[in-house]
């Protein structure tokens, strides 16, 4: 089992990394990890570019305050990819640009949004379902999304961003990215009028 230690550095680097990439803004998006029966999650207010250590909350599994600063308003996210299996170890959660875009439009299969373009969204993540929009934080949002957490194997919360639960952080790093990458090929090619070689 890895350290605290090691796993706050890992969440640090993660989201410096997502901060300069421009996929995470501000103090909009939250990460978790698991350790030793608790949650660990990015405060509310906190920005991915200058995270430390100080800036995480300590929670129970039920969402209890345990000690840290003030958790993410949308703890009941992770804490539902928690729930849906023992083998989430941890959450991200992001406004990145082209998974919020592509959220933004109608989709004809909600529990598998995202297209086949290359393989490796598939190999990687599985599909990716749509939550109908709730305000961020609302318990509306968080019903939708406990309602819909078995559909699909990650998520894109309608006009808001990206959710995506694995084994780890790094794991839900290079998920996040392939799902980015995937959605930003999908809108290039959205009005594409050629017939497309795999549809």
């Amino acid at each position: 089992m890895s350290s605290l230690e090691s796993k706050f550095k890992e969440a640090i680097w993660i989201a410096k990394t997502l901060f300069d990439r421009n996929k995470a803004t501000g103090s909009s998006a939250n990460l978790s990890f698991l350790h030793e029966g608790h949650i660990y999650i990015t405060g509310s207010g906190t920005c991915f570019g200058t995270l430390t250590a100080e800036d995480f909350s300590v929670t129970t599994m039920d969402g209890e305050h345990v000690s840290g600063i003030k958790p993410s308003k949308e703890l009941p996210l992770h804490k539902t990819l928690y729930e849906k299996s023992k083998s989430i170890q941890a959450v991200l959660h992001t406004h990145s640009f082209y998974s919020t875009l592509w959220s933004c439009l109608k989709h004809k299969n909600e529990k598998d949004i995202v297209p086949n373009y290359t393989p490796y969204l598939r190999m990687k993540v599985g599909t990716i379902g749509l939550i109908p929009y709730g305000n961020p934080g609302s318990q509306q949002l968080f019903d939708f999304f406990a309602e819909r957490i078995h559909d699909s194997d990650g998520y894109i919360l309608q006009n808001h961003g990206p959710v995506i639960g694995d084994k780890d952080l790094m794991s839900a790093f290079h998920c996040l990215e392939e799902l980015e990458e995937s959605t930003r090929i999908a809108w290039e090619l959205r009005n594409e009028k050629n017939a497309l070689l795999i549809d």
